[in-house]
Formats: C-alpha cells, structure tokens, sequence
C-alpha cells in the first residue's frame, strides 16, 4: 500500500460544561487533546477534574498538553506491547509532573489540581489504552461489535477513584491493549457513563454509540464537526440523563 493510500486516523472532540456546574458558576473542569503524529499514530489525552478540587480544570489541562507533548517528542518507529505500556506510563509521569509544576506556580497543594487521566496511543492497526480513575475508551472491532477497552475504578463510595496526583497513580492505572484490529475508538469521561456504558456489566451501550461513530465517519469540516459534538453534549436530551461535565472524544480509521 503507498504512501497516499496508507489508513489514517480521523479524530474530533469536545469538552463541555455540565448543568450542575454552570448553576453554581463552576468551570468545566474537563480537558481533551489529541494529535495525529506524522508516522499515522493518534495519541488521545481526557482529563476529568476532581469536582472537590479547587484548581481541577488547570490540572485536567495541564495534564492533557503535557501528555500529547511527550509523544510529539519521543516517538517509537515500531510500537510493542511492551515499549507502548512504558511510553503511556512515561507520558502519565510527564502529565503528573506538569501537574506539580503547576501546583507550585500556583503555591497550592498539587492534590487541588486533582484528575483522572485517560490516555490512548492508536496505530492503523493495534490500540493501546491507561486509565487512571472513572470514564472509559470504546472501540468498535471490525466485526461491528463494540468492547470497552478500559472501564471506570471507583473506590470504596461511588465518587471515589483513582487521580493522576495521587501516590499510587501509577500502579493504579489499567493497561491495556486490543488484541485485533478496530476501525473507531471513543474516550469519554465518567458524566457520560450513565448514557454511554451498562452500568451493571460495564458493557458499551449500542443505540449511543453507532449514530455518533456514524456521524464522526462522515464529518468533512472538522470545525463544524466539533460544534456539532458540543451542541450534541449540551442538549437537553443528554442533560436530562447527566448533569456533570462531559468530554467526548470520537477517531474513525480512514482507509
């Protein structure tokens, strides 16, 4: 296959305010990044802020850049299970320490700059997932049927998880890797998992994620596809089912 004809990731995304957030004048404390590197791979970066945490957006974007940034910098020629799962873990110890960095630029404590980290490294051909904390990454296999890759940790209470800035991050974070080829990936925050995952087996909700796979597939104009996706987050039909914050992050395999 030549060079013009080579599969390439398609990716769009957005990060909205949610209901609960916007009535008490709170930010949205989500954040999402992602970049197309020029040997194919997507890298995909969602942060989710602690709602308790009272610089969580700043951390949830800090951690974001800081994340993409280390694979627009160190770049693997042919990507392993094992040298993948170290670049993820490299890359959640660049988020982590863009965190701190901020935390001392700000003189707080860096537990104020709390969130969860979900990171995805995608080739045409294999896709490799950390989780740190609640949300979730989807891919549809080429078979039509829909896995979720990652699923949330919650801790002890329902709100609890795992986040970057905490002691144990990294030998908390799931990794994890497909064992065979997908053609769309989705990564989403927790506000979503009421809608968008069986919250009794985990498993991807079908009738949500098929128009919006369909949809992503079929958007020209990235600019007009992401505000399509932000109306899309801010509507009453999702707000009546979730009022926290919402990121969601749609890539479909071009062929």
């Amino acid at each position: 296959m030549d060079e013009a004809s080579a599969p390439t990731w398609k990716c769009l995304g957005a990060s909205v305010q949610g209901t609960s957030h916007a009535k008490v004048g709170m930010p949205c404390q989500d954040a999402h990044s992602w970049k197309l590197l020029d040997d194919g791979t997507l890298i995909v970066a969602v942060a989710d802020g602690a709602g308790s945490a009272p610089h969580s957006e700043i951390g949830a974007r800090a951690a974001v850049s800081a994340a993409v940034a280390y694979f627009q910098t160190y770049v693997d020629d042919a990507y392993t299970a094992n040298s993948a799962s170290n670049h993820l873990t490299y890359a959640l110890d660049a988020a982590r320490e863009a965190v701190i960095a901020e935390a001392d630029r700000l003189g707080c404590e860096v537990r104020e700059l709390a969130s969860t980290l979900i990171l995805v490294l995608a080739t045409p051909t294999e896709v490799w997932a950390q989780q740190t904390g609640d949300g979730a990454v989807v891919v549809r296999c080429l078979d039509g049927s829909l896995i979720a890759l990652t699923s949330p940790r919650n801790g002890e209470y329902p709100n609890e998880t795992t986040f970057l800035t905490s002691e144990d991050a990294r030998d908390e974070a799931q990794n994890v890797m497909i064992p065979y080829s997908s053609d769309c990936l989705a990564i989403f925050t927790d506000g979503l998992q009421p809608i968008a995952l069986n919250l009794a087996n985990g498993e991807p909700h079908a009738p949500f994620f098929e128009p919006l796979l369909q949809f992503a597939s079929q958007v020209t104009d990235p600019s007009s596809g992401v505000e399509q996706l932000e109306k899309f987050l801010s509507s009453p039909r999702v707000a009546q089912r979730t009022d926290d914050d919402l990121t969601l992050v749609l890539a479909v395999l071009q062929k």
